[in-house]
């Protein structure tokens, strides 16, 4: 399994590390386009459709993220748009929790289908317009999911139910706590500071999100970095519990020994347009 992991990141890393530092932003736009292409395939396999329907839908997917690509929608300010999108994503993420695993098959699959589609086109149009923003900034909303992911899983293994009686979400990821949470948002935080620090000393000319937050106040800073943690582990959630309902591990097997690529992109569905809100936000 191990030796699985490595050759899958080794090949998943030499597509898109190049595709990332190329000087267009439009290779690693298509890389990703096919990522999210893969990831509404999943997403309707999740959700009973058959093998061509579930196909239908990835290509689907294709065609909506092909048109804003033509549209010229990756390098025109959205301000309207993300923040739509960032409420969709807290009233959903919110309905969604509360109604656990058991609320998700009562909804009609047709709307399940919709918004999953709705959301998988958001995240790449926000991810294609972060590349277009600057690697800089691209990297620092990804870094920012992928350290929240490792700071909670070492805090809810060094301090899970230290503090807290209860798990985050039992029926949804048992493993998860409370602690792992405050963990993960500190080492955001964490990341964040020293993030501005390195843009100030080298002078960056593409910023981060975190200095495009610090040039409106330090307290947006803490506030998106608290924020945009908690809507990754939502993200993660609403993901596990799609999985739970439809008695699966992972969303398919893609990615061996990583599962799919709906277990890989799951945080960053909420993060990437929300991350897109608050940096246009900030400009004004």
């Amino acid at each position: 399994m191990l030796k699985q992991r490595v050759i899958t990141a080794v090949v998943l890393l030499a597509i898109l590390l190049p595709a990332l530092f190329w000087p267009s932003p439009f290779p690693f736009a298509a890389v990703t386009l096919l990522l999210i292409a893969a990831s509404a395939w999943e997403f309707g396999r999740l959700n009973g459709c058959s093998e061509a329907a579930a196909v239908s839908l990835g290509l689907l997917c294709v065609a909506l993220c092909a048109a804003a690509w033509g549209a010229g929608w990756l390098q025109r300010p959205m301000p309207l748009l993300w923040t739509l999108a960032g409420a969709a994503w807290v009233l959903a993420g919110a309905v969604l929790l509360r109604g656990s695993v058991a609320g998700w098959p009562r909804i009609p699959r047709a709307v399940r289908l919709t918004g999953g589609l709705i959301a998988l086109w958001l995240a790449w149009v926000a991810v294609a317009q972060a590349r277009v923003a600057g690697i800089n900034f691209l990297l620092s909303v990804l870094l920012l999911v992928w350290v929240a992911d490792i700071a909670a899983y070492f805090a809810g293994r060094t301090f899970g139910l230290k503090f807290t009686r209860q798990r985050l979400a039992p029926s949804i990821s048992p493993g998860k706590s409370w602690e792992g949470v405050w963990g993960g948002m500190l080492g955001v935080l964490v990341l964040a500071f020293a993030w501005v620090a390195a843009d100030m000393h080298w002078q960056a000319q593409v910023p981060s999100l975190y200095s495009r937050l610090a040039a409106t106040g330090w307290w947006l800073v803490v506030l998106g970095a608290v924020f945009l943690t908690a809507m990754s582990v939502v993200g993660d959630l609403a993901e596990s519990l799609v999985k739970r309902s439809a008695g699966a591990k992972d969303s398919s097997s893609l990615l061996p020994g990583h599962g799919g690529v709906l277990d890989r992109v799951d945080a960053l569905l909420p993060t990437l347009p929300l991350a897109m809100m608050l940096a246009t936000l900030s400009s004004r």
